[in-house]
């Protein structure tokens, strides 16, 4: 046998951040701090943390923010969120970064977080963590938005960044306009549940949807000449409509590649009974697709490994599913499972498994955000990235 040395590098699963300085929210002001977040956020300064105290049996701080400053803003209480009635608008500023952790808008669909407008000469980067949302609403130019471990009532309506773990009502990927100062990325979305599924409509990023359960995917627009995947979601459909689960119809006159691989579905045969649609403008590839459903097509793709009329159950509460998905994956070893088998079809499969995400509360340890983790490695440096965050 030949011995090897491997060099690890861990990147991105330690951190640590120092503050400039940190502001108090308190209620009626107590212990000399602010009575309200917007009193914070004025006398605070770019690099600042604001940490807000929840009030006694969930009363509401009763105000509208607007954030015009890089800040972070966490709950006073491990593991207890703070309550806002009221709608967080985030001014848009080159290099700025708001970071909202624990942050409750109730049961008011009227109150929402939301970016004011575009980003000019840079970027902005709005990180949402264990929050409790109505809706997200970041879709403007040279915006990242990343959310992580959230219940959105409503949608996720943005333009760039990576979205894991949340259960949602739905997530969109649009922009009002191009992008003119461009993130390094592609848009990720990974182990969410998402009631109406995933909609794709820009064309500045490549996109990535792996390991989320949800009604279906929909993709309306991408980036010229980019390369895009659909890999190892299960999509359960019990009420059915006039698309199928893989919906492509782009409509921007663009062109590029869309890989959908190692996905487990079921749906109600409604209006259409087509499993996979695209309108020919995408280079569609499939494989190592199972359906509950008769396997139908409709029209250019190149399809191998799928299969039709599959016996598995789906459970719409838990977020499971069993039967003959298990090892109806992709067997190359850079799709095998965290146990090093082969790829369960599906959201459970993968190195981006939904195990990674799930349960949230992981008694009391911090929340994975995101995880890579190369299954092989023959010489050289084996580079494993994650991130998460603490409650």
């Amino acid at each position: 046998m030949t011995k090897k040395l491997f060099t690890i590098a861990l990147t991105g699963l330690f951190s640590t951040t120092a503050f400039a300085a940190d502001l108090y929210v308190r209620n009626a002001g107590a212990g000399g701090a602010y009575s309200t977040v917007s009193a914070a956020i004025a006398a605070a300064s770019d690099g600042d943390r604001i940490i807000i105290q929840p009030k006694t049996n969930g009363t509401a701080y009763v105000e509208n923010l607007t954030i015009n400053k890089s800040l972070t803003f966490v709950s006073e209480t491990i593991y207890n969120r703070y309550f806002i009635q009221g709608t967080v608008t985030i001014n848009p500023a080159a290099g700025r970064v708001v970071n909202i952790s624990s942050l409750s808008s109730g049961n008011f669909t009227i109150y929402n977080v939301v970016a004011s407008g575009p980003t000019i000469g840079g970027r902005t980067t709005i990180n949402l963590y264990n929050c409790y949302l109505n809706n997200v609403s970041t879709n403007q130019a040279n915006t990242t938005t990343n959310v992580s471990g959230s219940t959105v009532s409503g949608g996720i309506n943005f333009s760039h960044g990576r979205i894991t773990a949340n259960k949602v009502q739905g997530i969109s990927v649009d922009s009002t306009t191009t992008d003119t100062s461009p993130a390094t990325t592609d848009v990720e979305v990974y182990g969410n549940k998402s009631d109406f599924g995933i909609t794709h409509s820009q064309s500045n990023y490549n996109f990535k949807f792996y390991n989320n359960f949800c009604r279906g995917v929909f993709v309306y627009a991408i980036k010229t000449g980019g390369s895009n995947e659909i890999i190892n979601n299960t999509v359960y459909d019990p009420y059915g409509g006039d698309v199928g689960p893989f919906f492509i119809n782009l409509n921007n006159g663009n062109t590029g590649n869309i890989a959908i691989m190692n996905n487990a579905v079921s749906f109600v045969a409604g209006i259409t009974d087509v499993c996979i649609k695209n309108n020919n403008n995408a280079t569609v590839t499939a494989s190592y697709n199972v359906f509950t459903n008769p396997f139908v097509t409709d029209g250019a793709m190149t399809l191998s490994n799928n299969f039709g009329q599959v016996n598995m159950n789906f459970n719409n509460t838990d977020y499971t599913i069993s039967g003959m998905n298990v090892n109806a994956g992709n067997p190359d070893v850079s799709y095998t499972d965290l146990d090093l088998t082969r790829n369960d079809a599906g959201h459970y499969g993968g190195s981006n498994s939904f195990a990674n995400y799930w349960p949230a509360d992981s008694g009391g340890k911090p929340q994975v955000n995101y995880l890579l983790t190369p299954r092989s490695i023959s010489s050289g440096t084996l580079n494993i990235t994650g991130s998460g965050f603490s409650k």
